[in-house]
């Protein structure tokens, strides 16, 4: 077990204030693999005194010169893809493919576009009499989820970077040793001190500290719908802005002329990966009754071949929670037919990969986010049908649409209240705007909308 000393403040690891601890534990054999300091409201205010000390100068740094040290920390990323793989693997039991290709993988991509978004953004622009200038929005509170813990900081802080913003990180508890990994890049490439700043702590005492402080201008948080009411209702009383990933429930529409084979099969491996733990996972599937029995049984024997290919959730506690999720839709009234709640392992935090069946819309499972390997395959009767499903939620995250023509897919995704559809298993584009409708969040991340939710207008009148 190692225990890291000291969070990242000013350009340095710095002692933390008290002397409290997170264990951080490998969810695959329930070992104790590290210990991080657990933060308090004194390392948050001197992380972010740091940051405000470091923004004038960091606003004024040419574009060009932002974009090189961007490109210098992607450089540092993919040198180091190797290590984070094997820290995300160990912290958050993700299989070690998933962690090289994604969990490694997509933050080195993303760190690359914010590189050449900031070369390239229109950081001023002409309209009639006035020039606009977009500006820094300030220093950035920045609140990291476990499930992506590595690309959901970059997310945020590649950008905020780029619009010439200072940031505070405090990641999750669950997977701060990858976090602890970006500072040290951060460090490496050349960011001057005080523009990037780190501190692990536990939610209610360094979260809440740092989306309460009155120096930071701008709070970005990914994480549960119940924690995102908690901080936006903070950023309102404080007059700050919000931006706000938070959960989703999305439906991936089957319609009756789609090739239903590739569908089911492509929307299960949606489902499994991560083991689940994705916000945006089409973990509603919508079937025409018609082809509904087949739609089952496919997905049935495509999630049996999961098996030992599926990582553990997160915690004791995330586990406790899906358990609970899949014995609550057989309550009311749905057919397991595949997994179930019983533990596939003795040991290790798993779940089986698990198929619900006669899922109505109404049921808590076609309703809540489980955040578990569990697929809910509802039935619709005509495409109306379908689309009152689809919609019938509070959230508005992603989903699919699958159809034997693409453009009566894309009708079909039109209607949706949901910020991204994937059309017959369109890949993941990391230059698009993500993020949702609803109470899946507030503002987008990714590419050039997500650049936009760090900078503020100012127009000059000639």
């Amino acid at each position: 077990m190692k225990a890291y000393d000291g969070m990242y403040i000013d350009g340095a690891w710095r002692p933390a204030a008290g002397p409290d601890v997170i264990e951080v534990v490998d969810p695959a054999d329930e070992q104790v693999i590290a210990t991080v300091p657990a933060g308090t409201v004194e390392d948050v205010d001197a992380a972010v005194r740091a940051a405000r000390a470091a923004l004038p100068a960091w606003a004024a740094t040419p574009p060009a010169e932002r974009a090189a040290r961007l490109t210098a920390l992607r450089d540092q990323l993919h040198a180091r893809q190797d290590e984070i793989a094997a820290t995300v693997t160990a912290e958050l039991g993700a299989p070690e493919q998933l962690a090289r290709t994604v969990h490694a993988g997509v933050p080195v991509a993303v760190a690359g576009s914010y590189a050449e978004l900031a070369a390239t953004y229109s950081f001023e622009e002409r309209i009639g009499n006035s020039t606009v200038f977009h500006e820094p929005a300030g220093v950035v509170g920045a609140i990291t989820p476990w499930n992506y813990p590595l690309h959901q900081i970059v997310a945020k802080a590649a950008p905020a970077l780029a619009a010439g913003c200072t940031i505070v990180v405090k990641p999750a508890e669950n997977t701060p040793l990858v976090a602890r990994i970006f500072a040290e890049c951060v460090h490496e490439a050349g960011v001057p001190a005080g523009v990037f700043n780190l501190v692990t702590g536990l939610g209610p005492v360094a979260g809440q500290a740092l989306a309460e402080h009155p120096g930071v201008d701008l709070l970005s948080f990914t994480g549960s719908t119940a924690v995102g009411r908690r901080i936006g209702a903070i950023a309102a009383g404080m007059v700050k802005r919000v931006a706000l990933e938070l959960g989703g429930k999305s439906a991936n529409v089957i319609l009756p002329s789609a090739d239903l084979a590739r569908a089911v099969n492509v929307g299960v491996a949606n489902v499994m990966s991560n083991s689940g733990q994705t916000c945006s996972a089409w973990t509603r599937m919508l079937v025409h009754r018609d082809r509904y029995d087949e739609a089952v049984e496919l997905a049935a024997a495509a999630a049996a071949k999961y098996g030992d290919r599926i990582g553990p959730l997160v915690s004791a506690r995330q586990r406790d929670r899906v358990r609970g999720y899949i014995e609550k839709g057989v309550a009311e009234g749905a057919r397991l037919a595949a997994g179930g709640p019983e533990a596939p392992r003795p040991q290790g935090w798993y779940v089986s990969p698990t198929v619900l069946a006669d899922v109505t819309p109404d049921m808590t499972v076609a309703q809540e986010e489980i955040f578990g390997p569990v697929l809910c395959v509802l039935r619709y009767e005509d495409e109306e049908d379908a689309l009152r499903i689809a919609n019938g939620t509070v959230y508005g995250l992603a989903g699919a649409v699958w159809a034997g023509d693409e453009s009566e897919a894309v009708a079909f995704a039109r209607r949706m209240d949901t910020g991204q559809v994937d059309i017959n298993g369109g890949r993941f584009n990391p230059l698009a705007p993500f993020g949702g409708y609803k109470q899946s969040g507030v503002g987008r991340e990714l590419g050039v909308h997500g650049l936009t939710e760090y900078v503020q207008t100012k127009s000059l009148q000639f």
